[in-house]
């Protein structure tokens, strides 16, 4: 039997760079065309300030617009706080809220206004609500293959951190490389530390990249037991907190014809990717 890998489709961090509102209406049927794919989870949307990314302040509104049911996908909605989390956390169609741990002091302050011990705060409050709403939080790693601002990295770094967020009973860790600076090297030096440490945790890679790079950083992780992985199609998208210039998202094209090669299932429907596909280039002109 073939092995199962996960793929988390990022409209959200597709869109949340885009300086012109899309209207709500367009983002509800690209949504839409998204739940019918297969994939097993949807990152949709954020519950954060309006005015750091003004393009998600209609979030709830494009969530009551889904035609969403439990067997086409999860959803998950990112928050930087606890009025976020409180907010995310009423919605039964929500099954993950997504917080951005960074490493980076620098991008910590930049991406949630709060140092790395007032995040880690955050995520402690964060992880109270999730237990008490029965959702689960997915804490991604920011930065957690390098930073552009000097500040100290190394792969001991991001395992103490990881064990930090292992401490509080958080079960799904997404490793974000939030500029595209990842190279297999250290990817494969992570995964094939952190998997085995941390068995009974389930791992994630989100990746940023150039068209030319995207193989081996894929390829990195999966050979070291990674088998949950962010995409966006055509790789738009990209962190606006990070620096002025965007490194596009993983393209879930490339992901998918990956995992194909490898002989891995997907759940992916080709049709409606392909409609997918299409519909994309009515919301990234």
């Amino acid at each position: 039997m073939s092995e199962k890998v996960k793929i988390i489709e990022c409209p959200r961090d597709a869109m949340q760079g885009i300086k012109g509102f899309i209207p709500t209406e367009k983002k509800v049927a690209y949504i839409n065309s998204l739940l019918e794919v297969g994939f097993d989870t949807i990152d949709f949307g954020s519950f954060v300030s309006p005015k750091a990314i003004p393009q998600l302040a209609d979030t709830a509104l494009v969530l009551s617009g889904l035609n969403w049911s439990p067997e086409k996908a999860k959803l998950l909605a990112i928050i930087a706080n606890k009025r976020g989390a409180l907010e995310a956390a009423m919605f039964d169609e929500i099954t993950y809220l997504g917080f951005p741990f960074s490493v980076s002091e620098t991008f910590q302050q930049r991406n949630t206004n709060a140092s790395m011990d007032e995040a880690l705060l955050r995520v402690e409050e964060i992880q109270t609500i999730c237990l008490k709403q029965k959702k689960q939080l997915v804490l991604y790693i920011s930065m957690g293959f390098g930073n552009p601002y000097g500040d100290p990295y190394s792969p001991e770094i991001v395992k103490k951190w990881t064990e930090k967020m292992i401490g509080m009973d958080i079960k799904i860790i997404s490793l974000a490389d939030t500029i595209g600076v990842a190279d297999a090297a250290v990817i494969a030096m992570l995964f094939k530390d952190l998997i085995p440490s941390f068995p009974q945790i389930e791992f994630g890679a989100h990746f940023h990249t150039t068209q030319d790079a995207w193989q081996e950083k894929v390829e990195a992780a999966c050979l070291h037991g990674c088998r949950r992985f962010d995409g966006a199609i055509k790789g738009y998208g990209g962190c606006p907190m990070a620096k002025d210039e965007l490194t596009g998202n993983m393209p879930t094209e490339h992901l998918i014809s990956y995992f194909e090669s490898q002989k891995m299932e997907t759940g992916i429907n080709y049709d409606a990717f392909n409609k997918s596909l299409l519909a994309s280039s009515t919301i990234f002109l």
